[in-house]
């Protein structure tokens, strides 16, 4: 049976877990200072507001899209869509205006509503232009180095009693995903020991707190679902002595809007979540 080893009792797991999880709003709002936010907020505002019929078409078509722009619209922010990606399918809207007969023979202009077929890739689709340039599109920094305590492996044998199946696979488009329907978490192979473990709390707080979700209403709640499932990994992390502020912070910083009282308003999910995975990750 993987477990954590940890010395700690239950009343100190628990007061080090309220500590962490009011630490992230004390890390977003001096993050939120820095020139880095500063370039990730003018990145992030220059994304076109999907309706939710798009947001599900994109959904479908990849679950992992987080940001997404035309071709052009790309090279315009300094990345290359590469070469054999997929575009994502989604509807444009536009007006034209056409000059047609009315009933008695004359003309008249009138204005028309259209929704051609656009096609978009998401960021994870694309390269940056110059590699050497800072990279304004997020906040986190992955992890590196080991993963001493075997909280991946702890984790992963904790969601396989649960009745979820958890694998290591090939990812080009994010670090981890849930797919709720078949009851899977697949983790990145490429990932660091310290990232694939933060990884797997990740997917495994989304396994806890979301899997019921329908898709339009994780989309309409998504920044939410993300604060709540980084916050739980980074807190369940810290007691288990992993520390993943270098991407935690920025991750919930980038889904919560830097919004403190987001983050606050998950505190009471974030730490029940948290003591339920840490009391069955660690060896009793």
């Amino acid at each position: 049976m993987s477990k954590v080893k940890s010395s700690k009792t239950l009343d100190q797991r628990r007061e080090q877990a309220e500590a962490l999880q009011a630490s992230i709003v004390e890390q977003v709002e001096q993050l939120r200072d820095g020139e880095q936010w500063a370039r990730f907020l003018t990145f992030a505002r220059s994304f076109h507001a999907y309706s939710i019929n798009n947001l599900l078409l994109i959904l479908s078509q990849n679950p992992y899209a987080s940001r997404v722009a035309g071709f052009r619209k790309w090279q315009q922010l300094g990345r290359q869509v590469r070469r054999g990606e997929r575009g994502i399918k989604i509807f444009g809207y536009a007006q034209k205006k056409i000059t047609a007969e009315d009933g008695e023979g004359d003309e008249e202009e009138r204005t028309i509503t259209y929704f051609p077929i656009l096609t978009v890739f998401d960021i994870a689709q694309t390269d940056p232009i110059d590699p050497t340039a800072p990279d304004p599109s997020t906040v986190a920094q992955k992890l590196q180095g080991d993963d001493p305590s075997g909280i991946y492996a702890a984790t992963a044998h904790y969601l396989s009693t649960i009745g979820w199946t958890v694998e290591r696979e090939q990812l080009t488009r994010a670090n981890g995903y849930t797919d709720p329907a078949s009851r899977r978490v697949v983790i990145g192979a490429d990932l660091s020991p310290a990232q694939a473990a933060k990884t797997a709390l990740h997917e495994a707080a989304h396994a806890m707190l979301h899997a019921d979700l329908e898709p339009a209403a994780y989309l309409e709640h998504r920044g939410i679902a993300e604060t709540e499932a980084e916050s739980v990994a980074y807190v369940a992390a810290g007691v288990l002595g992993l520390d993943t502020s270098a991407y935690s912070i920025g991750y919930v910083a980038g889904w919560s809007h830097g919004d403190a009282d987001t983050i606050k308003g998950t505190a009471a999910n974030v730490l029940k979540t948290a003591h339920q995975l840490v009391d069955n990750l660690v060896s009793a």
